[in-house]
C-alpha cells in the first residue's frame, strides 16, 4: 500500500484553484466543524497561533476524514521541526519566511528521505504510516508531501526567482502583510507599490511553472489574484471569522 494521495498537490498540479481557511484558535473541536464547511483546504498555523506538535496532531486526527485538505505551517523551517510533522502525519507544508534558493534547497531536503534528502527513516512506527500498517509509505512518501514556501520580505522577492526554480518546491505563497511591512508599508497591504511587487511576484513563479498561493480576505484583490494565475488563495481565518461574527451579531440586537 502507498503513501496516502495528497489531493491538494494534484489539484494545484493542474492549475486548479483551490480556497480555504487558516485554523488559528487551537482547538480540534472548531477544527472538526470547519473540516464539515466545504472548503478546499485548511491549515492549522503554528507561527502566529500558539500551536505545539500535540495540538497540531490533534487537529489532524479530527480532519483525517474530512473533504477538506489540511496543511500545516510550522513557526520556523527547521528541519528537525519538519521531521516531527511529517512523521505526525501531515502531508502539505507551508514554510514561512524563505529567503534564498539555499534555503529553499534545504526545506526540500528536509521533506524527502534518503538518498534525496535528509528526513529520518522513522515513520514505519509514526502515525504517517498509520503505524506501520503502510508498508510501502517510505519508499512513496516523497512523491506525496506538498511544500510551499512562503515569501514575505525583500529579501525573498530579490531571491524569488532562485527559490521558484528549485527542484521539489511545489508552490510559493506570498504573504501581504509582512512583506508589505518589510517595504516600509506596515497595514498597508493596499498600497499600489505593494501591489505592484504581489502581481510581479505572481507572475514571475509562475514563470517558473509552480503554483502561486496568496493570503486575501478581501473578494475583489482575491479574483485579481485568481485572474492572474494565482490558485491557492486564503480567505482568512477562524479566528476572524469568530471575532467578525460576534461583533456583528451583537449589533443585530442592540437598539
Amino acid at each position: 500500500m502507498p503513501a496516502p494521495h495528497n489531493k491538494l498537490k494534484a489539484a494545484l498540479k493542474a492549475g486548479q484553484p483551490q480556497l480555504g481557511l487558516w485554523l488559528s484558535l487551537v482547538s480540534n473541536y472548531s477544527a472538526e466543524l470547519l473540516g464539515d464547511a466545504g472548503f478546499d483546504w485548511l491549515l492549522i498555523d503554528g507561527e502566529h497561533a500558539p500551536n505545539d506538535l500535540q495540538t497540531i496532531m490533534q487537529q489532524l486526527q479530527v480532519l483525517r476524514f474530512s473533504e477538506s485538505s489540511v496543511l500545516v505551517r510550522p513557526p520556523v523551517g527547521e528541519p528537525w521541526l519538519i521531521k516531527q510533522l511529517l512523521d505526525a502525519g501531515a502531508q502539505s507544508l507551508l514554510i514561512p519566511m524563505v529567503e534564498s534558493g539555499e534555503q529553499a534547497e534545504l526545506l526540500v531536503k528536509a521533506v524527502r528521505y534518503p538518498p534525496r534528502g535528509i528526513r529520518g527513516v522513522g515513520a514505519g512506527a509514526a502515525r504517517a504510516s498509520h503505524f506501520g500498517h503502510i508498508k510501502d509509505y517510505t519508499a512513496t512518501a516523497d512523491a506525496e508531501i506538498l511544500l510551499m514556501l512562503q515569501i514575505e520580505s525583500r529579501a525573498g522577492i530579490a531571491a524569488l526567482d532562485d527559490i521558484a526554480s528549485t527542484d521539489g518546491v511545489d508552490c510559493v505563497f506570498i504573504g501581504p502583510a509582512d512583506l508589505s511591512a518589510d517595504m516600509g508599508y506596515l497595514g498597508g497591504i493596499f498600497a499600489p507599490e505593494v501591489q505592484a511587487v504581489i502581481e510581479d511576484a505572481i507572475k514571475r513563479i509562475r514563470g517558473h511553472g509552480k503554483a502561486v498561493g496568496v493570503y486575501m480576505a478581501n473578494p475583489d484583490y482575491a479574483k485579481r489574484y485568481i485572474e492572474l494565475g494565482a490558485t491557492f488563495v486564503a480567505m482568512g481565518s477562524d479566528a476572524s471569522i469568530l471575532a467578525s461574527g460576534s461583533v456583528a451579531l451583537q449589533k443585530q440586537f442592540r437598539p
